[in-house]
């Protein structure tokens, strides 16, 4: 059996431990994967062909059980052996796939670790034109360069020439002028109502009227 045993490790690692060790360190982690697939798939067909034997070998000792006592000894005894040899290919079975695990987590462990280190590398590069010296000039550069646009933008929305030499007071006092000229040709402008020249009041005449009988008697009596 360790004959048996030795032969699948041989395959699966191809041949000695010396050139398996050459082929494990040529080999990239995906032919190793692929290699252990393979091995598989064959201890796989084999299991199959064991369990087949196994219960040929357990039907004969069945059915000569009570006819042929040697007999039926005799393919219990092959189908112990099936067995051992059945479970040694199960131990081998699971080493193997336990390996590829390894070798698939490991695959990609190594996949995210480059592409880490390719990231990093690229973030370097790029730090090395962006020191922090470096990019607060420029910053320092931007603001002077709006301050000065924001400068010519004002200067350009003030017209040349005008109203720089006009005295603002001296308009509001022009200006305050101007309208009490134009309220006082509004006021010659009106025409005013003439008095009417109409009699005195019924009361103003009869008054008088009395005055003039009260000067009659002083009058008469004199």
């Amino acid at each position: 059996m360790s004959g048996n045993k030795g032969g699948v490790l041989s395959r699966v690692f191809g041949g000695s431990s010396k050139s398996g060790a050459k082929t494990r360190t040529a080999q990239t982690p995906q032919e190793a994967i692929q290699q252990l697939r393979d091995v598989e798939d064959v201890l796989n067909k084999k299991v199959e062909h064991l369990e087949g034997k196994i219960n040929e070998e357990t039907a004969i000792a069945r059915r000569d059980a009570r006819t042929n006592k040697r007999s039926a000894l005799n393919a219990l005894k092959r189908k112990k052996r099936l067995e051992k040899t059945l479970q040694q290919i199960d131990g081998t079975l699971t080493t193997l796939e336990y390996q590829r695990e390894a070798l698939q987590n490991a695959s990609m462990n190594g996949q995210a670790f480059n592409a880490l280190k390719s990231a990093t590398s690229a973030l370097k590069n790029v730090h090395k034109e962006l020191d922090v010296d470096s990019v607060q000039d420029i910053m320092d550069e931007l603001a002077e360069q709006h301050e000065l646009s924001n400068e010519i933008a004002t200067a350009i929305s003030n017209p040349v020439g005008f109203g720089a030499e006009i005295d603002e007071f001296e308009l509001e006092n022009e200006l305050a002028q101007l309208e009490q000229e134009a309220i006082a040709k509004e006021i010659s402008q009106i025409d005013l109502p003439s008095v009417p020249a109409y009699a005195q009041p019924a009361a103003a005449a009869s008054s008088r009227a009395k005055k003039d009988e009260l000067a009659e008697l002083e009058q008469w009596a004199s």
